[in-house]
């Protein structure tokens, strides 16, 4: 046993894209494919479950098509993800995850016995399917069908049904386990519910295009963090290095701005002490990034 500090390798993506019927999922997971594998549709596949949809955009390139039909059980979505890794795959798309969701629940209600008791039964198959998925070594997109949610508010002695907006058609929680979760609507704008990679988060809508892909990817090969990051900057001891890690976390700007501004005049402090003559007269320096 020996402790260590936390390190991020170089990771595969796991992505998912929830949105209505039409908000386009499929179209935007393979423009996120083609910039995750730098345009190289030849190691993309694609697990369709939408009755052929993922042809539609044939027009984008050559990828690769998996159809998966009825029943749609969790052992047959883990063979597909197999078959592609066997392939060498470098990018997975599994169109939708939803279909998985509503087999196991026709699977929980057609079982005899306690209704609460035979969860026990499902949950295993469940985590097979998502451990599958985590575990995986391709970038996996996984889409899935969102519904509206409501609940019943009491208002003048009366139930009423309120709308408490829109509900992923996939186990609750579900989407904590993946890295980046988009929520399209149905005009094609995105916003991230959840970001490890601080890429998206808190930024306006968007629409995905290939560049979005490519973030990403940059950001899955930068076997880097943010404290590694903030390591690399307090060691830096010139505006020129500083610049030059500037440049290199461009993506993470935003979250490092002070880290950058506490070095910066550090090192303006140190190089007022050793070189006076490095600044101008009105007390700025003649360096900036």
């Amino acid at each position: 046993m020996q402790l260590r500090h936390s390190e991020r390798k170089k990771a595969k993506i796991k992505l998912a894209i929830q949105g209505v019927a039409g908000s386009g999922k499929t179209y935007s997971a393979l423009l996120l494919a083609h910039g995750l594998t730098n345009g190289d549709f030849s190691k993309v596949a694609i697990i369709d479950t939408e009755n052929g949809s993922a042809d539609l955009y044939a027009h984008l390139g050559q990828y690769n098509v998996l159809t998966l039909t009825p029943p749609f059980t969790t052992e047959n979505y883990i063979k597909a993800i197999d078959i592609c890794e066997k392939a060498g795959m470098e990018v997975i798309i599994i169109d939708s995850i939803s279909h998985c969701w509503d087999y196991l629940l026709d699977y929980h209600s057609n079982l005899a016995g306690n209704s609460f008791t035979n969860w026990a039964k499902i949950t295993p198959l469940q985590k097979s399917f998502t451990d599958k998925i985590l575990q995986c070594d391709a970038h996996v997109i996984a889409t899935m069908r969102t519904k509206q949610d409501y609940v019943l508010n009491q208002k003048d002695g009366k139930y009423i049904p309120e709308k408490v907006g829109l509900k992923a058609v996939q186990k609750d929680g579900l989407d904590y386990e993946f890295t980046v979760v988009f929520d399209i609507n149905i005009k094609h704008f995105a916003v991230s519910s959840k970001d490890r990679t601080g890429l998206f988060m808190g930024k306006p809508e968007f629409v995905i295009n290939t560049y979005t892909g490519k973030k990403i990817l940059e950001w899955c090969n930068s076997g880097t963090n943010l404290q590694d990051a903030r390591e690399k900057i307090k060691s830096c001891n010139s505006i020129e290095s500083l610049k030059g890690l500037y440049s290199h976390y461009s993506n993470w700007r935003e979250l490092l701005e002070y880290d950058f501004k506490v070095q910066k005049d550090k090192i303006n402090t140190n190089e007022l002490l050793i070189n006076p003559k490095s600044f101008n007269t009105d007390g700025t320096t003649t360096h900036r990034i």
